[in-house]
This record gives structure tokens, sequence and C-alpha cells, in this order.
């Protein structure tokens, strides 16, 4: 018998569901909170001369930048080419890097070839690569794109094929035991079950490939907002800089974050 003093499940359920989300609405005005406390303390050091404002800029210097930018529509060109060569490196990773790891998984033997060649070009900076690459293929957005790929591919490889042999060995038995075979494993089992691994591994090559595509504009752009960073210190237009920045932060940030709902809504579609 349930006691007198007890409380129904579903009225405990509300309560803690209601404190969840008081706790996230807390963390979201803390977050807030502390980039207005941030960006408040930055302008006053400048406009009381506590930091040099031609060196580190100010918040009200950078918005000023970025709106006449608007107005001659220039930084939305910037912006889109820097989104455009993210998305399509960050693609041709994703393929890759799943279609690499299912081929080693599926072969033992070109696993333990192949795995300290990847090890190794994981490990290398890629920075060192890029001036070869603007040798190799020339001074084009294709040369962006395949440093920002050199960027994640590897360590994206790697990851997946690692998380490929912890699969439940349970599972790829009782596919066997009813008569299934490779493909099989790797459609019903392997594939699905990795579904949480590969979003993991996607919101971590996001941000890798924007970072590849930064450094392949730094030395392979007239476009970009790795052009625009070049470009602003060498005419020491500083502002430029820090507008740049201050961009990409945000850029990264929403590339993230749309991993993060295609996180949800995968989630939600497996429960279903």
């Amino acid at each position: 018998m349930e006691s007198k003093g007890a409380m129904p499940a579903t009225r405990l359920q509300e309560e803690y569901i209601e404190k969840e989300r008081l706790h996230r609405k807390r963390v979201t005005a803390s977050r807030f909170c502390l980039l207005v406390l941030l960006l408040a303390v930055w302008e006053l050091c400048a406009r009381l001369g506590i930091i040099d404002d031609f060196i580190f800029s100010s918040p009200s210097r950078v918005l000023l930048c970025f709106w006449r930018m608007v107005e001659d529509r220039s930084i939305f060109l910037h912006m889109g080419i820097t989104l455009f060569e993210t998305l399509v490196s960050f693609a041709i990773v994703v393929t890759a890097g799943i279609g690499a790891a299912v081929v080693l998984w599926s072969s033992r033997s070109a696993s333990e070839i192949l795995e300290p060649y990847l090890v190794m070009l994981n490990s290398l900076p890629k920075s060192a690569l890029a001036p070869m690459l603007i040798v190799w293929l020339g001074n084009h957005v294709s040369t962006i794109v395949v440093a920002a790929v050199s960027v994640a591919v590897f360590g994206s490889i790697l990851t997946l094929h690692n998380g490929f042999l912890g699969m439940d060995r349970e599972k790829i038995k009782l596919i066997y035991a009813l008569g299934g075979n490779r493909l099989d494993v790797l459609t019903k089992v392997l594939l699905p079950g990795s579904v949480p691994l590969i979003i993991s591994n996607m919101k971590v090559n996001v941000g890798l490939c924007l970072v590849g595509v930064i450094i392949g504009e730094f030395l392979a752009a007239q476009k970009g907002l790795g052009y625009l960073i070049i470009y602003g210190s060498q005419v020491f237009q500083l502002d430029l800089v820090m507008m740049s920045i201050v961009i990409l932060c945000l850029l990264s940030a929403a590339l993230y974050q749309g991993i993060a709902l295609l996180e949800k809504r995968v989630g939600k579609t497996v429960n279903v």
C-alpha cells in the first residue's frame, strides 16, 4: 500500500521537470550576464586608458567596424565564403571518415597496416602542410578545403574505427547466428549503433574544419574571415581583426549548436 505521506509519481516528475527548467534558465541568464560583464569591462578599460584601444580595440569600435562593412555588404561576402568552405570540408570529412573507418573495420589487415600512418598523419601539424598545398594545388578555394580536410579527417577515421571495434560482440554474433553476413552486421548493428559516436565526432570535426579553413585562408585567400584577419594585422586595422575573431566565435558556436539540434532530433527518432 502507498503510504499516506507519499507523493504521487506524476507530482514528483512535474517538480523534477520544473527544477530542471529553472536550472536551465539560471544557466542561460548567467551566461548572458557573464558575456555582458566581460564586454562592459573591456569597453570600460579601453575608455579609461587601462588598455590601448588601438591595439586591443573595444566592443564599440568592433561594432562600428562591423556596421561599416554591413553598409557596403562586404562582410556578408567574407562570412559566406568562410562558411561555404567550412561546410564543404565538413561534409568531406564526415563522408571520408565514415567510409574509411568502415573499410578498416571490414579488413583487419588494412587496419593493422594503415593505423600507424594514420596516427602519424593525425599528429602532424597541419600548418606545416599549408605552404606545400599552395605549391601543389595553387591559390584556389580547393587548396583551403584540402587544408581544412587534412586537419580533421585523420582523427575522425581513428575515432570512428576505434568506436566500431568496441561495438557489442553479442549483437554481431546474433546476426551471424540468424544467417546474416558482414553487410547485415554493418547496416543493422554497426552503423545504427554508432550514430551517437558519429554525431559526437561531428561536433568535434565542425570546429576543426573551421580552424583548417582559417589556416588555409591565412595563406591562400583573397576573401574570407581568415583573409580579413591577415589583412587587418598587416595594415594595423586591429578593429577589423577583432571583429573577424568575434564573428568566428559566433560562427563556431552556431555550427556546434546546429549539430546539437541534429543530435536531439536523431535521439527523438531513435526513442520513437
